[in-house]
This record gives C-alpha cells, structure tokens and sequence, in this order.
C-alpha cells in the first residue's frame, strides 16, 4: 500500500464519517422527540438524561472523526 492510496482511505473515512456525523446531529436536532419516544421503547430514561446523553455520543464522536479521520488525513497531505 502506498502513501497516495493511504491518504484516499483517509479521504474517503472521513468524508463518510463526517456525512453520518453531520446526519446524526440533523436526526437528532429535527427529530429529537421522534429519536426519544423509538428509545423510551426499549429503555425507561427521562428526557433530561437522554438529551445528555445525546450530547457526549455527538461530541464524542465528532472527537474521533476529527483525530482519526481528519488529523491523519491532513498529515498524509501535506507530507505529499
């Protein structure tokens, strides 16, 4: 594996990663009572706790698209 198709894995994982991060947080900001009432099904939470929870798994996981999606990606650019 060479370092071009290295830095189009890293292109094309954070592209992807970030669509469904970008999908997620609009899931969630449009249809968050919609998103609560499909998980209340399954699992007894209250709504405060639920939103909190939203907010760690969204920030969370736009930490690992951007440290390892992202920072790899750009490293492998400039070093092309």
């Amino acid at each position: 594996m060479d370092i071009l198709m290295l830095r189009d894995f890293f292109m094309w994982c954070t592209i992807i990663n970030g669509g469904l991060l970008i999908a997620s947080f609009l899931i969630c900001g449009f249809a968050g009572d919609w998103v609560y009432k499909m998980h209340t099904r399954w699992f007894k939470i209250p709504r405060k706790s639920f939103d909190t929870i939203l907010y760690c798994f969204i920030g969370a996981m736009k930490i690992l698209v951007l440290t390892l999606n992202l920072v790899p990606y750009v490293a492998l650019v400039i070093i092309t």
